[in-house]
């Protein structure tokens, strides 16, 4: 294996692992928010909103964590890249461009997405702790 075939291979398992961690925990105010009633209707809605970006951005994440393990399966960095970006032209989700990203900029993409998720998600778990505070009226709700 070499050096960018290790790079893909382990950016496509970070961006994998990142996006289950937080696509979950994302989740888990929506459940317990909903199972207790707890949050009047425009906190529900603003803590919803911010989940629904946290999900997307996970399957983004998860999407891109594919397109590197494809790049990963291939011998040569270019021949990595080109199946990436024949695939995104074919799914129309690119258009042709004259030159190529190399790798270490669809990572560096990647993780700006990882901290943009990151940074939703801690919203929505303020949003959460907001609410919870809010419906025990400063009491723990325990």
């Amino acid at each position: 294996m070499t050096q960018w075939n290790g790079a893909a291979s382990a950016a496509a398992r970070h961006l994998g692992r990142n996006a289950i961690f937080c696509g979950l925990t994302a989740l888990l105010p929506l459940i317990v928010g909903g199972y207790r009633g707890l949050a009047p209707s425009l906190g529900w809605l603003l803590m919803l909103v911010f989940c629904v970006i946290v999900l997307a951005l996970t399957v983004h994440l998860l999407f891109d964590a594919l397109l590197f393990r494809l790049a990963s399966s291939h011998q040569t960095e270019a021949a990595g890249l080109a199946a990436i970006d024949d695939l995104l032209l074919r799914m129309q989700l690119r258009k042709p461009d004259g030159t190529p990203r190399g790798l270490d900029r669809r990572i560096a993409g990647s993780r700006r997405i990882v901290w943009r998720q990151r940074f939703a998600l801690a919203i929505c778990l303020v949003i959460f702790a907001i609410l919870l505070i809010y419906a025990g009226d400063g009491q723990p709700l325990c």
